[in-house]
């Protein structure tokens, strides 16, 4: 689009015109050019010569692993308390380590008796709570006190891998 603002005269542009073909006419691609419009406008097509480049980038989301699906964000924090819950009572763990997205971190760290706490006055067990970028919002993991992952078997975990599953009944 060519913006000839102010040109009022016919004979000129006509005179723009022809000039504007002359040169195109020494182009190798197709090309199209209108006339001028009562408001001066000239549009000019013209045709790709090079193929365009295509450059496909991508990544699998680190939260959901691709498959689209994640827990609900407003469930993580209970099935974090009935995670500390199980290890500190039923499992007598002690020296664990929650790690955490950072705005869970702040959840759990921060206020004048947090949650941490919380959880001290209640089992007399320090819970170390820790940041890890690299966890999606709805991620933890918990160590034991020789940093070795503990592997959990939460209610919340199992109902999420039985809709990952599809299970198929038939009637005998």
């Amino acid at each position: 689009m060519v913006d000839f603002i102010d040109m009022r005269a016919a004979e000129s542009r006509k005179k723009v015109e022809d000039a504007v073909y002359n040169i195109m006419k020494q182009d190798k691609a197709k090309f199209t050019i209108l006339p001028i419009t009562k408001f001066g406008l000239m549009q000019i097509t013209r045709q790709r010569v090079r193929p365009a480049e295509t450059i496909i980038t991508g990544e699998v989301c680190p939260t959901c692993g691709g498959t689209g699906k994640i827990s609900a964000s407003i469930q993580v924090t209970d099935e974090i308390d009935n995670s500390i819950d199980d290890l500190l009572v039923n499992q007598n763990q002690a020296g664990i380590t929650l790690y955490v997205h950072p705005f869970l971190h702040a959840y759990y760290t921060k206020g004048l008796v947090s949650r941490q706490m919380k959880w001290y006055l209640k089992y007399y067990k320090w819970v170390k709570v820790m940041k890890d970028t690299a966890l999606g919002l709805t991620d933890f993991r918990i160590e034991d006190e020789h940093g070795e992952q503990i592997e959990l078997h939460s209610a919340a975990g199992a109902m999420a891998r039985a809709q990952d599953r599809e299970v198929v009944v038939e009637d005998v």
